[in-house]
């Protein structure tokens, strides 16, 4: 059998949405699907939609001819992956499912587990904009902003698996409060949420964190002056971080990203001059898009694969 001829069953489960791929050794994705997830059925449900998905995958490779040889599981929340246990998940509703365990039995293949943006961080470090960089500093903004690190192609877990929680460094003491309950959050000041909701407090006008990134481009003194602030904060979360980790490269994902020159220009700025001694990281948009998920997944069932046949 050629490894062109073996795929990793890849999951990646969001609260809305799960992005489901065949994914051969090398990165390339032969098939891929999307499906609901629906978390609002309950935890029970969303764990029998990711098994009979996955289970789905594996038989329609085995109908195209090829053989699937491990599954990759990616979840949201504070993830265990030694065990392979979803310790808790706010958006999913997680409580320790052990959902490793429980692909694994029902696929009859190795499986693995990771967090969401950990395992994106993988795929970018690996086959993304972070390819070659060794040392790579991989954070995503969106509804709120997580970070991994990834050093020679593996990423940190920490002691709990809850490793990479940028978003929860204090930039602005007395700021906003933070969806974990303390004030000043980076994630309470600089993610795409905080940014509309902080133009919205000020206008009266709900908005979005991209309406506001092209206001401020267009020179409307509110917007430039929310979006400031943000990318102000941000380059002091990202200042902490290369503190922290000494980063060849940071790469940024998720929605905020997508405003291109509008953010990397001001923030590539503001990071320089917040930084004595230790070396600028460069600092690139993502390049695997949604991708990165599925593809960080599949990476981490091989590198289980691989430790298990030594």
């Amino acid at each position: 059998m050629s490894e062109r001829d073996e795929v990793v069953v890849a999951l990646d489960v969001g609260g809305t949405g799960m992005k489901c791929a065949l994914v051969r050794p090398d990165g390339t994705t032969v098939h891929s699907e999307r499906h609901a997830t629906t978390a609002q059925r309950g935890p029970e449900a969303v764990v029998g939609t990711i098994l009979d998905v996955a289970e789905g995958l594996a038989g329609k490779a085995r109908a195209d001819g090829r053989t699937p040889v491990a599954c990759g599981i990616a979840v949201p929340g504070v993830v265990d992956e030694a065990r392979g246990v979803a310790v808790w998940s706010a958006n999913v509703g997680f409580r320790d499912v052990p959902l490793r365990e429980l692909a694994g039995t029902r696929l009859g293949l190795p499986a693995a587990l990771g967090h969401d943006v950990r395992v994106g961080g993988l795929a970018e470090a690996r086959l993304g904009a972070g390819r070659d960089a060794g040392h790579v500093l991989f954070v995503a903004i969106g509804t709120g902003i997580a970070a991994a690190h990834v050093v020679d192609g593996s990423a940190a877990t920490g002691a709990h698996g809850a490793a990479g929680e940028i978003g929860h460094i204090l930039v602005r003491p007395g700021g906003p409060r933070c969806g974990c309950g303390r004030t000043g959050c980076l994630e309470a000041v600089s993610s795409a949420s905080a940014i509309g909701r902080r133009y919205a407090e000020l206008s009266g006008a709900p908005t979005t964190a991209a309406e506001v990134a092209d206001r401020a481009a267009a020179g409307e003194p509110l917007a430039v002056e929310v979006w400031q602030e943000a990318v102000e904060a941000l380059a002091d979360g990202l200042a902490t971080g290369q503190a922290l980790y000494d980063v060849a490269t940071v790469v940024l994902g998720g929605g905020l990203a997508q405003a291109g020159p509008r953010l990397f220009d001001p923030l590539r700025r503001a990071l320089r001059e917040r930084l004595t001694f230790h070396r600028e990281p460069r600092l690139v948009a993502a390049g695997l898009g949604d991708e990165a998920g599925c593809l960080g997944a599949a990476l981490l069932a091989l590198d289980t694969l691989a430790k298990e046949s030594r």
